[in-house]
């Protein structure tokens, strides 16, 4: 019997862990109003921070009409591409990653918020 119970926990414990790192757009959508002020994910309208509109698998320091910072156009030089690894780096630490960079947001500090927060970037109409 205990034995049974379990495998039942176990089976029922890797779907949850799954789901978990795949992020969850809707619960994204609530940690993003902390980077509303400065970014917008719905539309291609640059703010004090560039549209992040398309961001995942979209070249860094590229969005049309913004002017980066020296940091961030250095940064982005070699071709970096924000893919869902590279902003799981980021999002806890950008002015670590990027010295010098002009963003003043100090990152995100829970792994499921930025797993959130990466689900919404990639479906920002996600109800």
């Amino acid at each position: 019997m205990k034995l049974r119970c379990l495998i039942l926990a176990a089976a029922l414990t890797v779907p949850a862990a799954a789901a978990f790192a795949e992020g969850d757009a809707v619960a994204g959508a609530k940690v993003f109003k902390q980077c509303q002020a400065c970014h917008s994910a719905v539309d291609a309208k640059n703010k004090v921070g560039p549209s992040l509109m398309g961001v995942v698998d979209r070249p860094v320091a590229t969005v049309e009409g913004f002017k980066y910072s020296k940091a961030m156009t250095e940064f982005g030089a070699d071709g970096k591409v924000w893919s869902e690894q590279l902003l799981t780096e980021y999002l806890p630490k950008p002015r670590e990653l990027v010295k010098g960079t002009t963003m003043t947001f100090a990152g995100l500090k829970k792994p499921e918020d930025i797993a959130n927060v990466i689900a919404y970037l990639k479906n920002p109409t996600a109800k």
